[in-house]
């Protein structure tokens, strides 16, 4: 069977935190004896750095799939190399053994 990475990366961690986060958040204010519009200011406030980190976490995850598609171009590039070395050394064998067999 295969092994699987079952590591969770740094961005996928971010954005449970940072969900779990909000989520607590909005059920404490929710749940607080306070105003509305004390209430409604510490949920803009809230966003607002909710919102920056998103945008953290989105730069972040971004930054990772470029890397991965990076790593992903160079071993696709390295195995067609692989496999274009393969086929010409089979067509060389292939060349030595007719002239062999027909000479």
């Amino acid at each position: 069977m295969e092994n699987q990475n079952t590591e969770c990366s740094a961005p996928v961690i971010g954005l449970a935190f940072l969900g779990g986060a909000i989520v607590g958040a909005v059920a404490g204010m929710l749940l607080a004896p306070k105003s509305g519009e004390d209430t409604r200011r510490e949920l803009k406030a809230y966003a607002r750095k909710a919102e920056e980190g998103v945008i953290e976490t989105a730069e972040e995850v971004r930054a990772a799939v470029d890397e991965t598609i990076e790593r992903g171009k160079s071993y696709v590039a390295e195995k067609k190399a692989d496999v274009e070395a393969a086929v010409k050394a089979g067509r060389e064998a292939l060349k030595e053994r007719a002239e062999k067999c027909c000479n």
